[in-house]
């Protein structure tokens, strides 16, 4: 089965004007401007296959939100082969648009002073969508997202959740085949964080649509992706599967103790490293292979109230991630 989206050597570079500050910066650039060189994104490659959820994280600044541009051809690359589809998206085909949506969470689609069902209406002119089914399509979206009671009311009148929601049946009514979600759940208290997921995961899994996911949020990623693209500085650093980030990235286990009386840091720092002691309560990361045996050594020669081994944090091991690539980068 051929990709969905085929992404090969993309890189896309920016020339940015630097000044100085004051008037005679002004001046001064009026003769001779500087430009430096922004590398957006560096020559990533990676296909997705039909059906497919991705999530796309990096901190801020890493190329995540240029890649889903570019992606939907409101950018032009600056070198590679980039098809959805099998369009090459910055050729902007109306057969192409009307086969994806883009939705960024910080940005809106829907008129701020009209309900949200009038944008819909909009939306069914553009993409030419029959009467029959925008109806059925807004009535099952607006019930899967809970949002019935609410398109009839001014959007600038509705909570952030709801027309995030909003923005979301907006941007489904033509049915994409592909979708990129670009931070939907930024500013959104835990519970709508939490219908959005599961809208999203029973949208995925009822029309096998493709979907690349952005976020801040690791719990967003946890619960949506089985794999991961980590991109940073333009780059990517990782494409796998999401279990298997803790393999190649943290070779070690946590063994959370609680202990009855105080213990002997120093034999205890010879178990492992001693990430933490606080009220008789100690984190000791060790190598995952020798986790049981070292846990038993606890048991026998501490002790010890209550013993748990865990896996480190998911946000933990990306934040690692990041700052071990930054330390190559640096040096």
């Amino acid at each position: 089965m051929d990709s969905v989206i085929k992404v090969s050597n993309l890189k896309k570079y920016y020339k940015v004007h630097q000044k100085d500050p004051g008037l005679l910066g002004s001046l001064r650039s009026l003769f001779r401007r500087e430009y430096f060189e922004v590398k957006a994104v560096d020559n990533i490659s990676f296909e997705i296959d039909q059906g497919e959820l991705i999530g796309f994280i990096g901190p801020n600044g890493a190329g995540k939100t240029t890649t889903l541009k570019v992606l939907s051809g409101l950018l032009y690359p600056s070198s590679g082969s980039v098809r959805v589809l099998g369009y090459e998206p910055f050729k902007r085909q109306s057969e192409f648009q009307r086969q994806f949506s883009l939705v960024m969470g910080q940005k809106n689609q829907l008129w701020w002073d009209l309900p949200a069902f009038e944008s819909f209406i909009l939306n069914k002119e553009i993409y030419g969508v029959p009467d029959d089914i925008f109806k059925k399509t807004v009535t099952e979206l607006s019930q899967m997202l809970d949002i019935e009671d609410v398109l009839k009311v001014q959007v600038r009148k509705l909570s952030l959740g709801q027309r995030m929601k909003a923005e979301l049946v907006a941007a489904l009514l033509h049915r994409p085949k592909v979708l990129f979600l670009d931070e939907p759940t930024i500013g959104l208290d835990v519970l709508a964080q939490k219908k959005m997921r599961d809208f999203i995961k029973e949208y995925n899994q009822k029309y096998k649509s493709t979907i690349i996911l952005t976020s801040h949020y690791m719990g967003d990623v946890k619960e949506l992706c089985k794999r991961v693209i980590i991109i940073d500085r333009g780059m990517i650093l990782y494409d796998g599967s999401l279990s298997a980030i803790v393999e190649k990235f943290a070779p070690f286990k946590v063994i959370n103790v609680d202990f009855e009386v105080a213990p002997d840091l120093d034999r205890l720092k010879k178990i492992g490293k001693l990430v933490k002691y606080e009220d008789l309560h100690a984190e000791i990361e060790v190598h995952r292979e020798k986790a049981a045996k070292l846990a038993g050594s606890l048991l026998s020669d501490f002790p010890v109230a209550d013993l748990t081994i865990e896996e480190p944090a998911m946000e933990d091991i990306i934040r690692d991630v990041f700052n071990k690539s930054n330390l190559l980068t640096e040096v």
